[in-house]
């Protein structure tokens, strides 16, 4: 069985697969797939994070470029005849120190992009050991809560990730930071989010997902008022950079994605 996003792998659909031998994500993300369940079962679950880990690389430096050089908010203007320079001075990726959360494909990739930049790059991953490379060095979340200029989001959407990053979670800080979040929008509390940069605890963020994000639907599903007016409040910020979860969505990751899962499926059935 292979699959997207948009289709949730729940154990009445895996109980009706009588000779599934494995289930194949193409993408990276695996919490729409019950994988505990399926693995129990003695099914293979299979993704293809290699094939949108450039994506997704380019797409963090991407927003996070836009939001040091004011971008999309200067562009906006100058549509509308304003021409602000002083308004509009930027920021340098040189001489900043940039934290990653989740040091796989993903956070590898951004790394690596960020490695002509002469920045300091940290990676925390709490589920690897000696992950440290060329790109980045290896870190405690401590070592980031204390240096960090930056914070990227590279992790799986999980319960132990789930609201992550929350208003306790981004006071733990010691310089104000701007975030990139490319992973899941449920990893950031986005009630959070928005107080911690009209305080200006969080300087900017640049978000490819966000928490009313429906994966099965394809779009924002706000399900009360409260919910709308958290998106309303966050539209309305001039230092946000926005895109629909895009991030992996390349010409090019569209075929690798499914290159790489092929091989795998084919490495699984081969086994059987």
């Amino acid at each position: 069985m292979v699959v997207r996003s948009k289709i949730d792998i729940d154990k009445e659909i895996i109980d009706r697969g009588k000779n599934l031998k494995c289930i194949a994500r193409s993408g990276a993300g695996m919490d729409s797939i019950d994988v505990a369940y399926a693995e129990s079962k003695g099914i293979q679950c299979l993704n293809s994070p290699e094939g949108n880990r450039d994506a997704v690389g380019e797409h963090a430096l991407g927003l996070l470029l836009a939001l040091f050089n004011k971008i999309a908010s200067a562009d906006k203007e100058v549509r509308q005849g304003i021409w602000l320079r002083e308004e509009n001075r930027g920021l340098e990726i040189k001489g900043k120190t940039i934290g990653i959360i989740g040091y796989g494909n993903m956070g590898n990739a951004f790394a690596q992009r960020l490695s002509g930049f002469d920045c300091k790059v940290l990676a925390y991953d709490k589920y690897k050991e000696n992950y440290g490379n060329s790109f980045a060095s290896q870190a405690s979340l401590e070592d980031l809560f204390e240096q960090a200029d930056v914070l990227s989001l590279h992790v799986p959407l999980t319960p132990e990730t789930k609201y992550m990053v929350n208003k306790e979670f981004i006071n733990k800080f010691q310089k104000p930071i701007y975030l990139i979040n490319t992973s899941r929008g449920k990893v950031v509390k986005l009630q959070d989010l928005i107080s911690e940069i009209k305080s200006k605890k969080i300087l900017g963020a640049g978000l490819d997902v966000l928490e009313y994000e429906s994966m099965s639907l394809g779009r924002l599903t706000p399900q009360n008022e409260q919910a709308e007016k958290e998106l309303n409040d966050l539209f309305s910020l001039k230092n946000t950079v926005l895109s629909p979860h895009v991030a992996g969505w390349t010409i090019e990751s569209y075929y690798k994605l499914a290159f790489y899962l092929s091989e795998k499926i084919a490495g699984c059935l081969n086994k059987a």
